[in-house]
């Protein structure tokens, strides 16, 4: 299956006591790098810049066997974050966007770039929320929606959306199209304030909603029904770039075992079950690294 994830690529900064590590990242990012170390057909659709920190993300990009061929350059700066990680993990981030290079993706750019066969297109994040590139994610979701099998991240960042009306207005198009979307319970929280997890999941009107649960796993809601599944125990390193994975690992199973997956129950409860495998070996690591094919023997 060819599988084009689109979106923000961006660097987190994040503090350690005597220095600043520099990490390739951003939602989208993190997402196509845990599919190519997972040996999927994947391609990155977003802005890089021609700048160092750009030529890293190109590089890590490439060395995780993820196609360039959709993305787009440009000579603005690269997008920082800044990622602070608190005792148990868990990060919170602060982005730098203005004038930077994963805003700039223009709907004319995304759709030159855009392969003509595409099976599954992954989106979100600051994606969604940033212009041009929200509109150029919104045009593409629109371009492949009658053939393709679209998966919704909104990682929603409250302390980067402006106005959480107009944001959840700049979300319903996208969602109309989607066939899986992942939700953390916090994002849900943000979406639909005061209304319980299943019924707010539910809210999104799509036929599978992946809302992730940290090491309590991850709940599937579908408009029939509702199941758990457990995650590994693990020692947490942090928890960057473990939702990006997560998504990532949802669409290898789906991309190895075809779409009726999402027409099976228990055949989601296998996808998700590994893509909390996949989740939880990337809290092992710092910073947003995902696991290779190799490290997960037995676990696909």
């Amino acid at each position: 299956m060819a599988i084009v994830v689109g979106g923000e690529a961006l660097v987190d900064l994040v503090p350690h006591a005597d220095h600043l590590a520099a990490h390739p990242g951003g939602g989208p990012y993190n997402t196509a790098r845990t599919l190519g170390r997972l040996e999927q057909d994947v391609h990155f659709l977003g802005c890089l810049s021609d700048d160092g920190f750009g030529r890293q993300l190109r590089a890590e990009l490439e060395a995780d066997r993820v196609k360039l061929d959709t993305v787009v350059s440009t000579a603005r700066p690269t997008t920082l974050a800044l990622a602070e990680v608190d005792a148990s993990g868990a990060a919170s981030y602060r982005f730098y966007t203005e004038g930077t290079s994963a805003p700039a993706l223009t709907p004319e750019a995304a759709l030159a770039a855009l392969p003509q066969d595409v099976d599954v297109l992954h989106v979100g994040t600051l994606g969604l929320i940033m212009e041009p590139t929200a509109s150029a994610l919104r045009r593409v979701v629109e371009a492949v929606a009658d053939r393709a099998l679209i998966m919704v991240d909104p990682n929603c960042r409250p302390t980067f959306i402006a106005d959480r009306d107009a944001y959840r207005e700049q979300l319903s198009p996208v969602l109309r199209h989607a066939h899986v979307v992942k939700v953390s319970g916090d994002d849900l929280e943000y979406l639909s304030p005061g209304v319980g997890m299943v019924d707010a999941a539910r809210a999104l009107d799509v036929p599978v909603a992946l809302v992730t649960l940290g090491g309590d796993g991850a709940l599937i809601v579908t408009p029939e029904d509702e199941a758990h599944v457990d995650a590994p125990k693990i020692t947490v390193v942090d928890t960057i770039g473990a939702g990006d994975a997560f998504g990532g690992g949802f669409l290898t199973y789906v991309a190895e075992h075809g779409r009726g997956v999402l027409d099976d129950s228990e055949a989601v409860r296998a996808a998700t079950r590994f893509a909390c495998v996949v989740a939880a070996r990337t809290c092992e690591r710092a910073g947003a690294s995902p696991p290779r094919r190799s490290d997960l023997d037995g676990d696909l």
